[in-house]
């Protein structure tokens, strides 16, 4: 099999408020009490469109009625997939910022994915400063000002797909960094194992 992956990104701002209707309708029991608890109305649907964007994008991949796919909540963790008939389900990793959902996917090699919103308006020397290990901000510090927002994002993404990947922040020789264009987000994906081709990035539509 190929080494591949694909980015699925779904726009919020697109779904109306009679497909979020429909789309809560759709949430298993636990998945309802997950959402329900979010006291933020943004962070509700993020959760609603990732577990929706997870069902679509896995039907599709594996050919199979979205009844057959079994999503069992787990706290702090990714939901744990099972595929009713289907032995090895993909790889996937899940990721949200502002009005943006995505989830990678791959049948290949595990995967950590992190997106983030380009925000200038934060005081991200001081971040870099707190957060990032010396070596790293010292290669934020030299970045050009015109530079600083994208660089700042795309060390913390890569920071946070990795530890998706690997529970660690870690560095491991064998991880694979691929740094996806957007032109609003910061897109980092980390994989196992090296892909036989860039990620390809999609922004989707979810059916409802």
């Amino acid at each position: 099999m190929r080494n591949s992956a694909g980015i699925y990104l779904a726009d919020i701002d697109l779904i109306g408020q009679a497909q979020i209707a429909a789309l809560e309708s759709r949430l298993t029991a636990a998945e309802l009490l997950r959402y329900q608890r979010f006291s933020r109305p943004l962070r509700q649907r993020q959760f609603l469109v990732g577990r929706h964007l997870l069902r679509q994008l896995l039907t599709r991949a594996l050919l199979v009625s979205e009844d057959r796919v079994i999503l069992t909540e787990r706290a702090g963790q990714a939901p744990l997939v099972h595929i009713e008939g289907v032995a090895v389900a993909p790889y996937f990793s899940l990721s949200h910022t502002a009005n943006w959902v995505a989830c990678a996917m791959s049948h290949s090699t595990p995967v950590g994915l992190d997106i983030e919103w380009l925000d200038a308006n934060r005081n991200l020397a001081a971040i870099s400063e707190h957060t990032f290990p010396a070596e790293e901000n010292a290669w934020f510090k030299r970045q050009l000002e015109e530079n600083r927002v994208r660089a700042f994002y795309q060390l913390w993404s890569t920071r946070e797909a990795r530890y998706k990947l690997t529970q660690s922040h870690a560095y491991r020789a064998s991880d694979v960094c691929y740094v996806v264009p957007h032109p609003a987000l910061s897109i980092v994906l980390m994989t196992g194992q090296a892909l036989c081709e860039t990620p390809t990035c999609e922004t989707m539509a979810l059916h409802v």
